[in-house]
């Protein structure tokens, strides 16, 4: 089976991607996977403080991924896999895409600001001839029945 591969982060441009994922995924029989990353940064605190508040990151993943499975699985009838990891966003992506052969296509949403695409996006898309797999970019602010009618 082909996956999809989309990240779960707080911007708004996720919303398409997860859409455009869940959408092809469906058309085409394939699954989604969610991949969410918390920062090492984030946490550089005491030992103890710093491991709760990666518990307390975990559990708000699980919960705003839990709102996009549901609509999946619903909506699409997409059962979506969350992958949580520590790191850098990029070098993520990288390594799960590297390990898990079923990965297809990289689906990111790109921001709709005069700064640009995002920073994610923009570091990706200059590595896009080294990457094992396509990328599809998602414009942010496509409606969702251009969405539909593109998927």
């Amino acid at each position: 089976m082909r996956k999809f591969l989309v990240v779960l982060d707080d911007t708004r441009e996720c919303l398409n991607a997860m859409r455009f994922a869940a959408m092809r995924a469906a058309k085409t029989g394939g699954g989604v996977a969610v991949l969410s990353v918390i920062p090492p940064d984030e946490f550089n605190h005491w030992i103890g403080v710093g491991d709760i508040m990666r518990e307390e990151a975990r559990e708000r993943i699980e919960v705003h991924f839990e709102v996009f499975a549901k609509w999946m699985r619903d909506r699409q009838g997409v059962n979506p896999e969350l992958v949580i990891r520590n790191g850098q966003v990029a070098d993520e992506i990288i390594a799960l895409i590297g390990e898990d052969p079923e990965i297809g296509v990289l689906v990111l949403g790109a921001g709709t600001d005069k700064k640009g695409p995002g920073p994610l996006v923009t570091q990706l898309s200059r590595n896009a001839g080294s990457l094992p797999i396509p990328i599809t970019i998602v414009p942010g602010d496509l409606s969702k029945e251009k969405l539909e009618a593109i998927t």
